[in-house]
């Protein structure tokens, strides 16, 4: 399978043998303050951090997967052109009518009885657009996966447009509730992959992906997936106040890019753990990326509510169903940043 999508030109990397999540990272790698640039193990060919080593060189394929024919294979979307619909299907009632279709009202009269999974909320987007559920779409390859949900394979259109991953329910960016996306940033299981829990299996139909349908690119603009880092941080920071002081900030080469820049390498670092499942300082990143945007808030560059949700969005990416825990770092941090606001200067 790994040869396979190799062929199509989608690089692949090894996921842990009956997991899928991306093997561990060596000895080296798991130490503090490491970081995946200018990693020797990636330039050695290595399958350290994830999906950033994923690889369409054959010879490479064949060291790693014939030396461990159990390594499952996990395609890295982004490199690919893939943007794949994640369909989940738990059998949870619903959060609140304003989290089940991000941007979208849903009128208190509507009855929700019924509604439980991705597949629910998925076929009602398509349905309010008219068009056909992305999940019935035989015109594309679509992998049942061993919990019952479903990946639905598009390719991105060649029209420079650069889409990007959303994991985790009602984080802002979802596309529906239970139906996340992976694109850049991201990686998806390959069909054929087994686990404990069963094998990623092909539905019938078209084995290879269709191009992103026009309707599904426009609910993807409108969810926020063209972001960036960088892009989100642009997004989240507010203007700044025309004030001789401020001004004065701007001209000198600091104020609100500088400040954009701060905080999309702040989210940036949070984000990046999502390659790494364990070992990744991810905690002690988050603390730092909320202490940062704590100084941020206090200096007056970002609104309280919009860093919050910054800082939650990007370690939901990294580490989804982690809510609790994230927001009490994110919490504990942006106090603490908060006492000491960040004044942003030009550079000597």
């Amino acid at each position: 399978m790994a040869r396979w999508c190799a062929s199509r030109g989608w690089p692949v990397h090894p996921l842990s043998p009956g997991r899928k999540t991306p093997v561990a990272n060596c000895a080296d790698c798991r130490l503090p303050g490491h970081r995946r640039e200018g990693c020797a193990c990636l330039d050695a060919g290595r399958w350290c951090h994830g999906f950033h080593a994923a690889t369409v060189d054959p010879e490479r394929i064949g060291t790693w997967w014939g030396a461990h024919p159990g390594l499952g294979v996990g395609v890295a979307c982004g490199p690919a052109g893939l943007v794949v619909v994640d369909v989940d299907d738990h059998d949870q009632p619903p959060p609140a009518r304003d989290l089940l279709l991000p941007g979208i009202p849903i009128h208190p009269d509507v009855d929700l009885r019924g509604l439980s999974n991705g597949f629910h909320t998925l076929a009602v987007l398509a349905a309010l657009r008219g068009h056909p559920s992305p999940a019935d779409d035989a015109s594309t390859l679509r992998v049942r996966t061993p919990s019952g949900g479903l990946h639905v394979w598009y390719r991105a259109a060649e029209d420079g447009r650069r889409w990007h991953s959303s994991v985790g329910s009602g984080g802002g960016s979802s596309l529906a509730w239970q139906v996340d996306v992976r694109a850049h940033g991201g990686y998806i299981v390959a069909p054929g992959t087994v686990t404990p829990a069963g094998t990623y299996t092909p539905l019938e139909g078209a084995k290879e992906p269709a191009v992103l349908p026009s309707w599904l690119a426009g609910e993807l603009e409108r969810t926020g997936h063209l972001r960036d880092a960088q892009e989100a941080a642009q997004r989240l920071v507010r203007p700044m106040a025309p004030s001789r002081a401020r001004q004065a900030v701007i001209a000198a080469g600091g104020g609100r890019d500088q400040a954009t820049r701060v905080l999309a390498s702040a989210l940036a670092e949070v984000a990046d753990c999502a390659s790494v499942p364990e070992g990744a300082g991810f905690t002690d990143k988050l603390n730092r990326a909320a202490y940062t945007v704590g100084g941020l808030v206090a200096a007056g560059y970002l609104t309280e509510e919009a860093a919050e949700r910054g800082l939650m969005e990007a370690a939901e990416f990294a580490r989804p169903g982690q809510d609790r825990r994230s927001a009490a770092v994110v919490r504990s941090g942006m106090a603490a940043g908060s006492r000491r606001p960040l004044q942003l200067r030009s550079r000597p």
